[in-house]
Formats: structure tokens, C-alpha cells, sequence
């Protein structure tokens, strides 16, 4: 029988919740993290019906102390936390010359700042125990420069050397930390890059004016695709790895 529990963020849709649905449907415990709470309504009633034991909170991960307090609840009223994922994230596009200084700000607290707060105080409470598995979600585009995308990249890229230091830091406690680094995936964020809300044709067949290439497996990454690199870093079957980046991208990033 699974007695364990995890915590993630941005669970309210796209990859949050394909993974929190995966996790439930093993029989996980699930803290449902988001900035909505309302948004997190559906999955929350969706996931109980099937009988799984959920917790949702309305968490802004910029906050220190929100996600604090968050963690200690999920810990009081699902048990101690096995398993955190990284999944919150924000996308704001836009060349350089004419970014904001509000939209890069934003772009680091959630992407970046967001990933240590959540992070530091699951570890935290992981450490004494010396167990758990953290998984952030991070993005093929932070080792690849694509056009509109510096800050996203840059925070992503920021995501995951923290993840991995975290994960050399912690490996002392028998704590995993890795990384999953997807590329395009049919999500609302993906779609609301596009006027016409359809991102297959650009992201498979590759954009040469932008310096962009394609899909070489022809299609978009679904958010199950995703969730289930994510569990296997997760589970015992990668007890023996950490400090790793797995990238699900089609081949996208061809290999990079």
C-alpha cells in the first residue's frame, strides 16, 4: 500500500496536473499547490471522487511565508512530505530591447525564487528524516537560446543549476534532487504563444526565421508525457540518480 506524500506547485493545469493526477492515481497522497485556488477546484473534486486523499491550497510560491505555512499544513494534515515537484511556472515573451522590468521580476520570483522557497522548505523537513525525492520542472530552452524567450530560458536555467547544487548539497541525507526539461507540450502556456492558439504547426515543423528547430518525433509533448519522466525520478527505480536533467522534448534540443 503507498503511504507517501507529495507536495506540488502549479498544480491547477498543464503539467502540475497531469502529474498530480498521476501521483494520485498510485495511490499518493497530493498537496495541491497554486496560485488560483479557484483553478484548482475541478482537479481537487476530480481526484477525490476517484478516492484519492488531496489538499488543495492557494499558494503564491513568491511568498516565503505562504509557502511555509503551506508546508506545515500539508505535513499536519496528509503526513510527512516524500515527494515535491517544481511544476509552478510563468511565461512572459518578448525581445530584450523592449522587456519590462515587471515582467523579468515576475518571470525569476516564480520560475526561480519560487523553486527555492518551495524547495528550501521541503527540505528542510526532508533532512531530518534523510529521504525524499525532488523533481523540478524546468525547460529544454534553458539550455537553448530561443528568440522572445530570455527571460523564461535564463530563469529555467537559473531553476535548474539550483536544483542540482540543492541535490549535491542534500545527497549526504539520501535526498534525490533531479530535473525535467521539457520541450513544447500542449499546454494553455504553450497555446498563448500563438495569436491563432495553434502551436503544433510552429513547434513541430520549426520556425528557420527565428533560428527554431522542430520536432524530430513529429509531435507535441503531452502533459502525461511529462508527468511520467517525472514519477520515474520519483520512484525507487531511480534511487541511484540525482543531479540529473532529463529531457523530454522529441528530440527538439537534439540531444543537447
Amino acid at each position: 500500500m503507498n503511504t507517501k506524500t507529495a507536495l506540488v506547485t502549479g498544480a491547477a493545469g498543464g503539467i502540475g496536473a497531469a502529474v498530480a493526477r498521476a501521483l494520485a492515481a498510485d495511490g499518493t497522497r497530493v498537496a495541491l499547490l497554486d496560485a488560483d485556488p479557484a483553478a484548482l477546484e475541478p482537479l481537487t473534486k476530480e481526484l477525490r471522487t476517484e478516492g484519492a486523499a488531496v489538499l488543495a491550497l492557494g499558494v503564491d510560491v513568491r511568498s516565503s511565508g505562504e509557502v511555509d505555512a503551506a508546508v506545515d499544513r500539508t505535513e499536519r494534515e496528509l503526513g510527512p512530505i516524500d515527494h515535491l515537484v517544481n511544476a509552478a511556472g510563468v511565461l512572459r515573451t518578448g525581445e530584450v530591447a523592449g522587456f519590462s522590468d515587471e515582467d523579468w521580476d515576475t518571470t525569476f520570483a516564480v520560475n526561480s525564487t519560487g523553486v527555492f522557497h518551495v524547495s528550501r522548505a521541503v527540505a528542510n523537513r526532508m533532512v531530518p528524516r534523510r529521504s525524499g525525492a525532488i523533481v523540478t520542472v524546468a525547460s529544454n530552452a534553458a539550455g537553448i537560446p530561443r528568440w522572445n524567450m530570455a527571460a523564461y530560458a535564463a530563469s529555467k536555467a537559473a531553476a535548474t543549476s539550483f536544483t542540482k547544487t540543492l541535490g549535491l548539497e542534500l545527497a549526504r541525507f539520501g535526498i534525490r534532487c533531479n530535473v525535467v526539461a521539457p520541450g513544447s507540450t500542449e499546454t494553455p502556456m504553450l497555446t498563448s504563444m500563438y495569436a491563432d492558439g495553434d502551436a503544433t504547426r510552429p513547434s513541430v515543423e520549426g520556425s528557420p526565421a527565428t533560428y527554431r528547430l522542430g520536432i524530430p518525433l513529429g509531435r507535441l509533448a503531452q502533459p502525461e508525457d511529462i508527468a511520467h519522466a517525472v514519477l520515474f525520478l520519483l520512484s525507487d527505480r531511480a534511487a541511484h540518480i540525482t543531479l540529473h536533467g532529463l529531457t523530454v522534448d522529441g528530440g527538439a534540443a537534439l540531444g543537447v
